[in-house]
């Protein structure tokens, strides 16, 4: 099972999306989730993983298992070896489960990424992972459905924790 989970704060509050589905190339989910959370941390500059890590663990809990591989809205990697949300992730789930950034816009140092382009569209998607080659991740983003640079399942999950 893939996942792509995604985040949406209302002040003190969050709404926590995920959407499970089996192939990369599916273009429906296999599952929904969608949960609230009441209590979310404020924002901290460069502490951005303490507000939002909290808020994907909950919603991987409402799963009956873990997926084999998460997608996250994000980088996985800072620059060098410093953690972004992607890292503090794999970590909290053990290093059991493959983690995979999409991030839509360049974040300097980050890396290492791979810049995919989908669809007609010249603005790259920036991928980075950790649990997984990066190559491999890349052509997985690549390999999504949907004839646009945001995949399908990803705009799928941005939409329900918007409450679309």
């Amino acid at each position: 099972m893939i996942a792509c989970v995604d985040v949406d704060y209302r002040d003190a509050e969050a709404v926590s999306a995920c959407v499970c589905f089996e192939t990369w190339s599916d273009a429906t989910p296999a599952s929904e989730s969608v949960i609230q959370i009441d209590d979310v941390q404020p924002y901290e500059s460069g502490q951005f993983f303490r507000r939002e890590l909290p808020c994907i663990l909950a919603v991987l809990n409402s799963l009956p298992h873990l997926p084999e591989v998460i997608i996250i809205d994000g980088y996985v990697w800072l620059g060098g070896q410093r953690p972004g949300l992607g890292g503090h992730l794999h970590d909290a789930l053990g290093q059991r489960v493959a983690v995979i950034g999409v991030a839509k816009t360049q974040f300097t140092g980050a890396e290492p990424v791979e810049l995919v382009l989908r669809g007609r569209s010249r603005t790259p998607l920036y991928v980075s992972a950790v649990g997984m080659d990066l190559a491999t991740a890349a052509s997985h983003i690549q390999a999504m459905h949907g004839p646009h640079r945001i995949p399908t399942l990803l705009k799928r999950v941005d939409q329900l924790s918007r409450g679309r």
